[in-house]
C-alpha cells in the first residue's frame, strides 16, 4: 500500500489491475478522543493499519489523502473539481476509484462527478462508514473493502462491471446520482428510491447488469470543472408567504431555482406565488420542480395544484434527487446553459439521473 506521489511507478504493473483509493476525510479516518468522546481526524497511514486486509487483494493499490481531511460539512465545489482532477490525471494509470467520504454530503459529491466525468468508462465507488474504521463494530472495514472488490470487478470480456460513479454502502451498490442519506444512525445511512440497486454483496456480489450504465462507444473521458453556484432551493410549505418567496427569487445574480413541491409536484393555488413565479422566469432565472416525498416522481399534468407550475414555465424534474438536481445545475450552468437550453438539459437525463417518463 504506497500514498501515490503522482510518480512513474504508482499504478499498473504488467498484469496487475491498479486501484486508485482517495481520501477525502470522515468518520472512516476519524478516532475517538479517550478525554472529551469526541470524534477526529488521523492521517491516511493509520486507516490502512486497521486494514491489514487489503495486503491480501492481488491489486496494486495506490493511495491520494486529502491533506489535511476534510468533514463533509464542509466539502463543496471546490473539492468536487479536486476529486475531478485527481481522477482524470491518473485515469490511464488505474482501472478503478474508491472515493472515501464523510457521509453527511457524499450524495452530493457523487452526483456531481457523475456529471463532471463525461464518458466516464471506469468504477467510481464512493463509501464511507457510520463508525470509525478503529471501533470494534465499525462499518468501515468491510465497506471499504467491499467497494475496492466493485472497483476492480472485470466480466468475462475483460471491461469493468460497473464503469459509472456509485456509492457502495451496507451491501449495497447504487448509482451515485440516485442516491440519497436516510439515515444517521443506523449502517443502511443511504437508499435510492427511485432506482434499482446495481448490486447486492453477500456471500458473493451479484451484480445487476441491466441496470448499470455503459458509456457507449468507449469514448475517452472528458473531464469538466467549471461550476455555477448561482442557484438557489425554495422548499414550499404550508403558509409560506410571499415575501418569503419573493425573497428567494429576488436574490441578486441568481441563475436558476429549485422548487420543492408536494406530493407529484404540486403547489398552493395562490395567484401571487404563479406571478412570481412568472416574474422570475422573465428575469431569466430556471424554475425546476423537485417533490419532497423520497420516493416517486414529479407528475405536473396530474393534478390542478401541479399544472398551474407547467403551464407558468416550471421545468419537470421528474425522480431526480434534491442531491442531483442542485449538482446539476451548477454543472449546467458551469458549462454556459440558460433560458430554453438549460432547460431542455435539465429534462434530458445525461448520466442516468432520472427516468424519463412519457
Amino acid at each position: 500500500m504506497n500514498e501515490l506521489k503522482l510518480t512513474n511507478n504508482a499504478g499498473r504493473r504488467a498484469g496487475k489491475t491498479a486501484i486508485l483509493i482517495i481520501y477525502t476525510g470522515g468518520t472512516i479516518g476519524m478516532y475517538r478522543n479517550p478525554e472529551s468522546g469526541t470524534l477526529s481526524n488521523f492521517d491516511f497511514k493509520r486507516l490502512v493499519s486497521f486494514v491489514p486486509e487489503l495486503q491480501q487483494f492481488d491489486y496494486d493499490i495506490s493511495s491520494y489523502a486529502f491533506d489535511p481531511p476534510v468533514d463533509s460539512s464542509d466539502i463543496g465545489p471546490d473539492q468536487w473539481v479536486s476529486i475531478a482532477r485527481i481522477i482524470a490525471d491518473n485515469y490511464d494509470r488505474f482501472d478503478g476509484f474508491v472515493v472515501l467520504h464523510g457521509t453527511d454530503t457524499m450524495a452530493y459529491t457523487a452526483s456531481a462527478l457523475s456529471f463532471m466525468l463525461e464518458n466516464l468508462g471506469k468504477p467510481v465507488v464512493f463509501t464511507g462508514s457510520q463508525l470509525p474504521v478503529g471501533e470494534l463494530r465499525t462499518d468501515g472495514k468491510e465497506n471499504l473493502l467491499t467497494a475496492v472488490e466493485i472497483a476492480a470487478a472485470r466480466d468475462a470480456d475483460g471491461q469493468p462491471m460497473v464503469p459509472e460513479v456509485c456509492i457502495f454502502f451496507e451491501n449495497r451498490l447504487m448509482r451515485g446520482n440516485r442516491t440519497t442519506k436516510i439515515n444517521a444512525e443506523g449502517f443502511n445511512a443511504f437508499r435510492s428510491f427511485n432506482y434499482h440497486s446495481l448490486a447486492h454483496a453477500g456471500i458473493h456480489i451479484v451484480y445487476e447488469r441491466q441496470y448499470i450504465h455503459h458509456t457507449a462507444y468507449r469514448l475517452p473521458l472528458k473531464p469538466h470543472y467549471r461550476l455555477d453556484r448561482r442557484l438557489a432551493v425554495l422548499t414550499l410549505f404550508p403558509g409560506i408567504r410571499r415575501e418569503i418567496v419573493a425573497a428567494v427569487l429576488g436574490i441578486d445574480d441568481l441563475r436558476a431555482v429549485v422548487l420543492k413541491t408536494y406530493g407529484s409536484g404540486n403547489a398552493p393555488q395562490r395567484p401571487w406565488l404563479i406571478e412570481e413565479l412568472q416574474a422570475a422566469q422573465q428575469r431569466g432565472i430556471v424554475v425546476v420542480n423537485v417533490t419532497q416525498c423520497a420516493e416517486g416522481a414529479v407528475e405536473m399534468a396530474r393534478y390542478e395544484t401541479g399544472k398551474q407550475l407547467l403551464l407558468c414555465g416550471v421545468v419537470n424534474g421528474y425522480d431526480s434527487t434534491i442531491e442531483s438536481i442542485i449538482t446539476k445545475l451548477m454543472f449546467l450552468l458551469g458549462e454556459g446553459y440558460q433560458g430554453d437550453t438549460l432547460r431542455q438539459q435539465l429534462a434530458t437525463p445525461i448520466a442516468g439521473e432520472f427516468t424519463l417518463h412519457n
